[in-house]
């Protein structure tokens, strides 16, 4: 029942969608690694809710270091980054505790934890949790870049329109890395947020199929 993952890097997820906070304990990092705020700041913006295809739950999404990091570099010792939550309306996800939702973890939730689980907004199932991964992540993906080691992801497909495949794929993997609909052929995204946009206009929902590059 543990949430800690990765062997010599693991990451360890803790909090709830509508608890005092979200966050992760990074471990396993070398010390003397540059900590950039700026890059972690700008990895939390592209996952921010932004119009109509998103979220309405809108968070400052602050990170707070509270461990690990000394004088803007990793110690080498666990750090710990904290995001408070701010926007929690708990009285919206009464019924759920006993309705699970289609499509959500709620189910699951509900089986792992044996109804002690914090049912409210998806509690540690919620896509809350990501902002943390976000957080911890933009540090490894620094740490990467530092390396001269690029990943990118782009939506290869959805709703049945497809994007084109990477090809020349050093400058592909740039290109997607910081887009906000992340796509190669920008006429292809405009297809699929039509296809998301009527999809949710029916109360129905499209999935999609990612593809990834590391170079």
């Amino acid at each position: 029942m543990k949430n800690t993952f990765g062997q010599s890097v693991s990451i360890t997820l803790f909090g709830e969608s509508h608890g005092d906070a979200v966050g992760a304990v990074l471990d396993g990092i070398a010390p003397g690694i540059k900590i950039d705020m700026e890059c972690m700041t700008a990895q939390l913006a592209l996952r921010a809710a932004g119009g109509p295809l998103s979220t309405s739950r809108k968070e400052p999404d602050q990170p707070q270091i509270l461990s690990g990091v000394f004088q803007g570099y990793t110690t080498g010792t666990p750090i710990c980054i904290v995001i408070r939550n701010t926007n929690t309306r708990s009285s919206d996800y009464g019924d759920i505790r006993y309705k699970p939702r289609p499509g959500h973890a709620d189910y699951t939730a509900q089986m792992k934890y044996h109804g002690f689980q914090d049912y409210r907004g998806g509690g540690h199932f919620s896509g809350r949790i990501t902002a943390a991964l976000v957080a911890a992540g933009s540090i490894a993906l620094a740490a990467l870049r530092g390396k001269n080691i690029y990943i990118g992801t782009h939506l290869l497909r959805c709703a049945g329109i497809s994007d084109r495949a990477f090809e020349n794929i050093e400058a592909d993997v740039r290109a997607v890395a910081d887009k906000e609909f992340a796509v190669l052929d920008d006429e292809a995204g405009r297809q699929m947020r039509e296809k998301i946009l009527q999809a949710k206009s029916e109360l129905d929902s499209v999935g999609g199929v990612l593809q990834t590059a590391v170079t």
